[in-house]
């Protein structure tokens, strides 16, 4: 650790908010979230509301002044949105442009082409890992429903048998793999890299959606046997169009800010050397703005161009991707100033002394803290935001790969047994036709699965690294 840093950590320790105590903080930490889950269960409130009066009940019951709490959470705003602001605008960006052009159905057309029977829910789960890397969780599914509706009615196959598989890669995705709003804050709050995120993210989801989708949904079909509803089968959003990207082109273009990132990964482990001239130019083209920014130039011209959308078209096509984050901007902004609040009302060393006294390994801190606001907000994103501000302080001294796990853990736990209040969770079971208790014996339970068997794999991933 520089000099520096260790300046500027001890400024930080130096200049608390407030010198409660362990006991007045624990019970502060729990009161601000129990306002945050009241508002957001009870009271219907939007998150990004909940998030900011939970901020400001969270100082007052640590004993801070007013005007204090306020300059924390405004920073931790700002400093958040700065930090993933531009990449989450710029990842909706490239999933409008995959939908809309067509490039999305072409690589489910493709590949639905090549496989049936046995092979049908692996490729649903290819299809939905590979559309699911630049989407949206909610968009995503509305984008896969129809196709998985249509392969279950056309190939008489049990819906939970195809759909199970998508909805794990889709949610694997979602809780696991940047540029997803709460990966990419969690590598933000704990300092981790994320090209080394995005790696060892990967080798964990590989295995987790193997065994949460097509070897679930083999149980599942059984406990849930039922087809799809014929009411429920929507429009393809590419019927209208009269051509579409072609399949290589799309997925090369998908994959390109993945390529980029991983790369820059490599290379800094390979080279080492920041004053090497190779490093210095896949450190600026794999940085996560520039990676994106390119494959959004380049999805310009290789979906939407080849789609035979105008400029008008695409200049509409970008500003409509941009209204609907705002929400998600908000939100993940407003959890970013509820963890600054957190980290300076002291939250950070009680949490440090927590973690020595019981002696409970930092990564299965992280993911149970993620588990209880998961299963008490219902939101991923609202429990990945929050772990990552309590577990933050855990992460000093620990080594690149050790940050990259520490957010493993906490999107793990971000996706334990969703249920009745998370809206993930209706929007499945109005899709599907399914009551509440199939829904739960099929989604929740699925979504438990992949919560269980990605803190397994990293745990083993940390007794190597």
């Amino acid at each position: 650790m520089t000099s520096l840093s260790v300046e500027i950590l001890a400024a930080d320790a130096a200049e608390p908010i407030t010198s409660a105590g362990n006991a007045q903080l624990g019970i502060a930490v729990l009161a601000g979230i129990a306002v945050i889950v009241l508002l957001i269960t009870k009271f219907k409130l939007h998150a990004f509301l909940a998030l900011t009066i939970g901020s400001l009940a969270l100082g007052a019951f640590a004993g801070a002044p007013l005007a204090d709490t306020i300059k924390s959470f405004t920073t931790g705003l700002g400093t958040t949105v700065a930090g993933v602001g531009v990449l989450i605008a710029l990842g909706a960006i490239l999933g409008k442009l995959l939908a809309d052009s067509g490039g999305a159905d072409q690589i489910v057309d493709t590949i639905l082409a090549r496989a049936s029977g046995r092979a049908m829910p692996w490729a649903m789960v290819l299809i939905a890992s590979v559309i699911g890397l630049p989407l949206f969780f909610e968009v995503g599914i509305v984008l896969l429903i129809p196709v998985v509706l249509l392969v279950a009615k056309r190939g008489n196959y049990s819906l939970m048998r195809i759909g199970i598989p998508a909805l794990a890669g889709l949610s694997v995705m979602h809780g696991l793999i940047p540029p997803h709003p709460g990966p990419l804050v969690a590598i933000d709050a704990v300092g981790a890299n994320l090209g080394v995120t995005l790696a060892l993210g990967l080798v964990v989801a590989i295995p987790t959606v193997i065994i949460a989708g097509p070897v679930f949904s083999r149980y599942a079909a059984r406990w849930v046997d039922i087809k799809a509803p014929e009411n429920m089968i929507p429009t393809r959003p590419s019927e209208d169009l009269e051509k579409r990207p072609g399949f290589g082109v799309t997925v090369a273009t998908v994959l390109l800010p993945v390529v980029l990132m991983l790369v820059k990964a490599l290379v800094d482990i390979v080279v080492d050397d920041p004053e090497n001239g190779v490093q210095k130019v896949t450190d600026v083209i794999g940085s996560p703005l520039i990676a994106l920014l390119a494959a959004v130039i380049v999805a310009l011209f290789t979906l939407g161009r080849a789609a035979g959308f105008t400029k008008e078209r695409l200049s509409s096509t970008v500003e409509k991707s941009l209204a609907p984050i705002a929400g998600v901007l908000m939100i993940v902004g407003a959890g970013g100033g509820f963890k600054q609040t957190l980290i300076d009302i002291g939250v950070g060393q009680m949490i440090l002394d927590f973690s020595k006294s019981w002696s409970i390994p930092a990564l299965l801190l992280a993911w149970l803290i993620a588990v209880a606001i998961r299963l008490a907000t219902g939101s991923a994103t609202v429990a990945t935001i929050s772990a990552a501000g309590l577990v933050a302080p855990l992460a000093e001294g620990m080594s690149t790969g050790e940050t990259a796990l520490l957010v493993l853990a906490i999107g793990a736990g971000s996706l334990f047994f969703s249920h009745v209040n998370d809206a993930g969770f209706w929007l499945v079971k109005e899709y599907f036709g399914m009551n509440v208790g199939q829904t739960i014996k099929t989604w929740s339970v699925m979504e438990t699965i992949i919560s269980v068997v990605g803190i397994v794999f990293v745990l083993l991933l940390s007794l190597v690294l």
